[in-house]
This record gives structure tokens, C-alpha cells and sequence, in this order.
């Protein structure tokens, strides 16, 4: 018998395992493939937390493998003497976020961990605000982001604010993997835990204070004034969490024309309007384009159903058609506008820092450089922006002013520790109010980056590959690109190669200089003419994306570059 089976065997005589869960598992009886697939690995608690399909199975979210990376939790936050600091916990609109949430709650109040539980479902950047704000030692929000329907996830936030990083995320997954007995999962009743103090409830006051703070960075309140009967705003929360709040945000600024996709404004973790609800899919925002050329409306903007991204088009006055900004367009635009406005008011100070990933544009190098504030590179996955802004807070040596990486996440201040797409909201907004009283739209003053800065193109390709011989082909590739480094890629001599897995940049003339960051499995070439290619696996799905960006000479030549560039690119996959 294989080890598959044996576990589907043991979950369908544990005791421990409820009825519901068997009869599930009886259904599947005798289909071997599906059974593998649920048992042939233990569903793994990474730095990324948990992410994976929801059902019965090791390989499955469900109340056990939850409540299990729980315990583990709760193991290690005891042996740091955290209990009475509490645990912030937040869920979004998928299916099962609530119940899981709840599981976990009580999962720590048996532990003797007080929890800070939302009454209702909340944005993600909201969850990174309280615990800060609540002084927690620790956050988890149930959520899997932007992924399909059947999908939910488990992020663990540290006393920052931020998502778990070295070494805490290894001592933790450590813990976690020690749990192998379900019967070792403790619980305990509510209403006990409420009597006993151990169970909080909180909303209003949190909610109240989160806005506030977004509030304090609104950079030109007189632009919105003088603009605020004239903007047309179309949002969608895509069936998620940034409804409220992104309602509350816009009326208190001031605008008075923003309408709601209706088809898409309850919370639906089916997501019935949209197979995918992902705000960098054009097929996301169908809807709200049909909305926004019946109102004439400025800017259409899309949060994911976690509100932590933000997915945007824009107006052409030309012709009359909206066009796809991705997130690199955005996070440039953001930062263009954050520092004019700021120099423009004398509020830019003179240790201002702006944090990227380096998957994302070389436009904000160039930007960085105009203002003359410090750029900041690091690695995927917005822990990373957190930790160097954490590492500011801890010597005052920069100020952070916008951090943004190219998945359309983006901070504005400093409030949370984890990208905030409801300030992003608030501030492309203010954005569009500040450049229409100049006579521009955004298009316009993108364009207008473009003939500043260069034509700068990103994109990204990534290819789906499922199950474990998808997995072992993944990391078939990346060895064979890892050995195999090119000396060119289309027909752009390679400048450097990086091997972030041995924290090594190797220069064409075979100088090795260090990365200066952590170790990650990451391979970024540097070419010429400010081009560049990187390879990395998915951490949250299972992908492997290449990264492209090119400079132009204009649009037309930006373009042409970009297209060569992901030809050569898809060579590699082959």
C-alpha cells in the first residue's frame, strides 16, 4: 500500500475525524489519482503561510490542517511568552474563511492565547493596522488573495505588523511540523472563552482609527475641493472585502461621483461574475468598463477580494477608450505624483526612501533619482519591503514614502506592513482629481513619464504546472537554467547574472559580487540597454514566472523590444 493510501486510510478511521469530513472522503473511494493528490503530501506551511484548495485531505485546507499550523502557532508564541499580547485575526468573503477563522480562535484560547477576532470580514492591510495598533504578537488573516474560487489560505503576521520573515518563519514552521498527532490540537468552547477573557471582538474602533491614519496622507486636499463634483470614480470590490472601506475613504475625502459595480459589490466567495478574481485580469473589470462608459466616468479601479491590490484603467480623451494600467504603470504613477506633490509643498524630507522589488520597473530608479531620494530593491513577496522599512524604523536612517512591487501591490506611508490597496485607491483618486485640474488624465501624464524618464516596458509570463511532476518540472528548469546561465537572450549580450539561491551576481567578466539579500531560489540576468530578465517559482501557486523589462527609444521601439524579449524567454521553457 502506498503512503497516500495510508493516510486516506487513517483520516477515514481516525476518531478524531469528524463524519461530515468521512463521507466526504468515502466519495472518493477507490479513484486513486484523487487520492494521491488529497494524501501524497502533507499541505506545507511555508513563509508564505498556507494556501491550497479547500476539502478533505492532508493536502487540502480544511478544520485540521488549519488548526493543526494553529497549535503549532500557539506552541511557539507560548515559548516566547507572547499569550497575554493577544492575536489579531481577520478573514475575507472565500468560502470557509469565517469557520476557519473561528477554528483558529478558539484553537489559541485553549492555548491560553488572547484573540483579537473582526466581527465581519476585513481587508487584509487592515489586519496588518491592528496589530500594530492593538500591540499583538502576532496576526493571521484567512485569505487566498486573488486565487480561483476553490482556494483559501492562512498568512501569519508578526508584532510589526508584517508577514513572517527569517528567522521567526523558520522557528515557526518548525513548530508547526512537530504537531504530527490531531489529537494534540486543542480547542475549547466560546462561551468560555469569552467569560474568560480569551475571546475579543472588535470592529468600529479599529475601522475608525485605519481610516484616520489613511486620512493623515491625503497630499493635496485642495485639489480634491476644487475637483470633487467633477471626478467620475467606478470601483469594484469584485465580490470582496474593499467595499466599505473604500466607500468610507472616498466620501470623507470628499468625492461626491463614485459608483459601484452592483453586480460585483456583495461578497461572494464563489465569485459568480468572474472565473478569476484577479485585478491584473482584463476579464475582471467587464463590468465595471460597461458601468464606466454609461457614467463617462475618469478612472475605473478594482480591488482584489483581500483588498490588499489594486487594478486600474484609465481614460483616454482621445479616443474615448479606457486603458489597462499593470502594476509597475501604477506604482509609477503613484510615486511620480507622492514626490512632485511633495517637493512641490515642501513636505519631501531629505532622508525619503522609495522600496521596490527587483521584479519590478527601472522607471522608478529613474524616478527615484529625479527627486533624489534613496531607492531600495529586494526580493518578491512584500515581507521583504517590510523588513526594510522595519529596519528604518529601527535607526531613523529613511523615512519610507512608497513601496510597491509590479503585482499591484503598493504602501503609502507607513501605517501598515503590508500593501494597502485601499490607500492606493484613496491616492490614485487624489491622483486624478490633482492631474484633471492641470487639464490631464492619467494617460496623459503616464505619457508624460514616458517622454521624461524612457520607454519603459515590463511584463510578466507565467506557465502553469500542476501536481508533483509539474512540481519536479519546475525545479527541472530553473537547475537547467541555473547551470546553464545564457550569455545572451534574444539579441541582448547578458551585463551580470544573479543567483540569488547562492546570494552571488556574477559580472561578464566573471566577477562575483554579493546580492546583499537573503537566500531565495530567484535567477535575474542583467542586459544591456537597461534590459533584464528573472526566473523564479511561484511561492503561493504552481507556476514558475519570467519576468521581462526593456527601455525604448519610443513606444513603437519599447514595444518591439519587449515582444523579442518574451520569444527568447519562452525558448527557456521548452
Amino acid at each position: 500500500m502506498k503512503d497516500y493510501e495510508i493516510k486516506y486510510n487513517e483520516w477515514l478511521n481516525d476518531t478524531f475525524i469528524d463524519d461530515e469530513t468521512k463521507k466526504e472522503l468515502k466519495t472518493i473511494e477507490g479513484n486513486e489519482k484523487e487520492i494521491e493528490d488529497r494524501f501524497y503530501k502533507d499541505l506545507e506551511f511555508g513563509t508564505a503561510g498556507l494556501r491550497g484548495v479547500i476539502g478533505a485531505g492532508t493536502n487540502r485546507m480544511n478544520k485540521y490542517t488549519v488548526t493543526k499550523v494553529t497549535q503549532g502557532l500557539a506552541n511557539y508564541i507560548i515559548r516566547k511568552e507572547g499569550q497575554n499580547k493577544g492575536v489579531a485575526i481577520a478573514y475575507d468573503c472565500r468560502i470557509m474563511s469565517k469557520e476557519f477563522s473561528e477554528e483558529i480562535a478558539l484553537c489559541l484560547n485553549a492555548n491560553g492565547i488572547k484573540t483579537y477576532r473582526f466581527e465581519d470580514l476585513r481587508p487584509t492591510p487592515e489586519l496588518s493596522f491592528a496589530v500594530r495598533e492593538l500591540g499583538c504578537i502576532a496576526g493571521i488573516v484567512i485569505t487566498a488573495s486573488h486565487n480561483p474560487p476553490e482556494y483559501n489560505g492562512y498568512k501569519v503576521y508578526w508584532a510589526d505588523g508584517a508577514q513572517i520573515v527569517e528567522p521567526t518563519d523558520q522557528e515557526i514552521i518548525d513548530e508547526v511540523n512537530k504537531v504530527t498527532d490531531f489529537s494534540t490540537i486543542k480547542t475549547m468552547n466560546k462561551e468560555k472563552a469569552i467569560e474568560q477573557g480569551l475571546y475579543n471582538t472588535i470592529g468600529k474602533e479599529i475601522d475608525d482609527k485605519y481610516i484616520e491614519e489613511l486620512k493623515k496622507l491625503v497630499i493635496n486636499k485642495e485639489a480634491i475641493k476644487k475637483m470633487q463634483k467633477d471626478i467620475k470614480i467606478v470601483y469594484s470590490p469584485l465580490h470582496g472585502t474593499g467595499n466599505v472601506p473604500v466607500q468610507r475613504i472616498l466620501k470623507e475625502i470628499g468625492f461626491e461621483n463614485v459608483y459601484i459595480v452592483k453586480e460585483q459589490e456583495k461578497p461572494d466567495g464563489h465569485f459568480p461574475t468572474v472565473s478569476y478574481p484577479n485585478p491584473e485580469d482584463p476579464k475582471a473589470f467587464v463590468l465595471a468598463l460597461e458601468l464606466a462608459k454609461k457614467v463617462d466616468a475618469d478612472v475605473i479601479l478594482a480591488n482584489d477580494p483581500d483588498a490588499d491590490r489594486l487594478g486600474i484603467y484609465v481614460k483616454d480623451t482621445r479616443t474615448g477608450e479606457y486603458i489597462q494600467f499593470n502594476g509597475n504603470m501604477t506604482g509609477n504613477l503613484i510615486a511620480e505624483y507622492i514626490l512632485s506633490q511633495r517637493k512641490e509643498n515642501g513636505t519631501l524630507p531629505n532622508n525619503g526612501a522609495i522600496i521596490k522589488t527587483i521584479v519590478s520597473s527601472n522607471m522608478t530608479d529613474a524616478i527615484a533619482e529625479n527627486y533624489g531620494v534613496k531607492l531600495f530593491s529586494t526580493l518578491t513577496g512584500f515581507k521583504n519591503i517590510a523588513k526594510i522599512m522595519r529596519e528604518f524604523e529601527k535607526d531613523n536612517s529613511y523615512q519610507c514614502l512608497f513601496a510597491y512591487e509590479e503585482s499591484y501591490g503598493c504602501i503609502i506611508g507607513t501605517h501598515a506592513r503590508d500593501k494597502d490597496g485601499i490607500v492606493a485607491v484613496m491616492t490614485v483618486c487624489e491622483a486624478v482629481a490633482y492631474y484633471k485640474m492641470n487639464g490631464l488624465t492619467l494617460w496623459d501624464q503616464m505619457n508624460k513619464m514616458y517622454e521624461k524618464y524612457g520607454y519603459y516596458k515590463e511584463k510578466q509570463i507565467s506557465i502553469t504546472l500542476k501536481g508533483i511532476e509539474g512540481s519536479k518540472e519546475i525545479s527541472k528548469m530553473m537547475e537547467n537554467i541555473r547551470k546553464n546561465p545564457a550569455k545572451k537572450i534574444a539579441d541582448l549580450n547578458v551585463e551580470s547574472f544573479g543567483d540569488y539561491e547562492k546570494q552571488e551576481i556574477i559580472d561578464k567578466n566573471g566577477n562575483i559580487t554579493s546580492t546583499g539579500l537573503s537566500r531565495s531560489n530567484v535567477l535575474y540576468f542583467e542586459l544591456e540597454k537597461n534590459a533584464w530578465v528573472c526566473v523564479r517559482p511561484s511561492g503561493t501557486e504552481p507556476k514558475i514566472k519570467f519576468y521581462i523589462g526593456v527601455c525604448g527609444e519610443n513606444m513603437e521601439n519599447a514595444e518591439n523590444e519587449l515582444n523579442k524579449l518574451e520569444e527568447a524567454v519562452k525558448e527557456f521553457s521548452k
